[in-house]
């Protein structure tokens, strides 16, 4: 049976306990959390689990209660003045709560100094015993599967150190299912959502807002599916900010996670 996560995104206006409640419910073994709220994500409840240690407690507390566990946690950004240090807190957070994989995005413009900050990242994740994934998205500088690849090959840590694929972001950055399938080996994480093969002028907004229900789009969910390695976690991330308020968190987590079953049967 396919073993899904409930991506923070899916039901964005939920505080860490309300999404492990709600990937629960949803029949997810487990969770993709943002580990604090960011401006660029409105909805999102403000909570504090990073500097306050008992919310932190509580939130584990609640996920081992109820089976989850937290596959990827997010966010961590590079860019060209990042300071490292300042990921500590974070990673210790993420690290407490049992955290398989750290996400990242790269913006760094400079090549040299994106590979080494980013090698660095991944030695100090390494510290708190963290792997780490690299999401490729075509808007960062890391625009491609073959750039993460690239990326992730100059730092040669396989099994550590590897590629987080979102089924959005490879076909907005025109990558296929035949280069995923070649490159699975290097793939630790990935996402997955439906969309309109004609990609909208906003693709900040579709990203982060408005993704499609598997089966309501275009995309070959079912063979992006079958292209990743054996037992790869995958997260359902399909945020769709319009049914906030119009419909419960528990009810989209559910369409959302039905979803992505119903196209793994239909390729059956």
């Amino acid at each position: 049976m396919l073993r899904l996560s409930l991506d923070h995104l899916t039901v964005t206006d939920t505080t860490p306990v309300q999404l492990a409640q709600a990937a629960h419910a949803a029949g997810c073994a487990g969770t993709c959390l943002f580990l604090h709220p960011m401006a660029e994500l409105p909805l999102m409840p403000p909570f504090d689990i990073v500097g306050d240690r008992a919310a932190r407690a509580e939130v584990r507390a609640v996920m081992d209660d109820l089976g989850v566990v937290l596959d990827l946690a997010y966010p961590f950004s590079l860019g060209g003045r990042t300071d490292l240090a300042a990921f500590a807190p974070a990673m210790e957070c993420a690290a407490g709560l049992g955290a398989r994989l750290l996400n990242v995005l790269v913006y760094d413009r400079d090549a040299a100094r994106r590979a080494d900050t980013f090698g660095r990242f991944c030695d100090m994740a390494a510290q708190f015993g963290h792997r780490v994934a690299v999401e490729f998205y075509p808007q960062s500088q890391v625009p491609s599967l073959a750039a993460a690849l690239e990326l992730v090959g100059q730092v040669g840590r396989p099994g550590k150190v590897g590629v987080n694929v979102d089924l959005l972001h490879l076909m907005r950055s025109g990558g296929t299912i035949a280069e995923l399938g070649a490159a699975r080996e290097h793939v630790l994480y990935a996402q997955v959502a439906d969309g309109p093969l004609l990609p909208p002028d906003d693709l900040d907004r579709e990203a982060s807002s408005e993704r499609m229900l598997c089966g309501a789009g275009e995309f070959d969910v079912a063979g992006f599916l079958c292209a990743l390695p054996p037992a790869c976690p995958v997260s359902v991330e399909i945020p769709r900010d319009h049914a906030v308020g119009v419909v419960t968190r528990e009810q989209r987590a559910r369409m959302a996670v039905e979803s992505v079953r119903r196209a793994v049967d239909n390729k059956s």
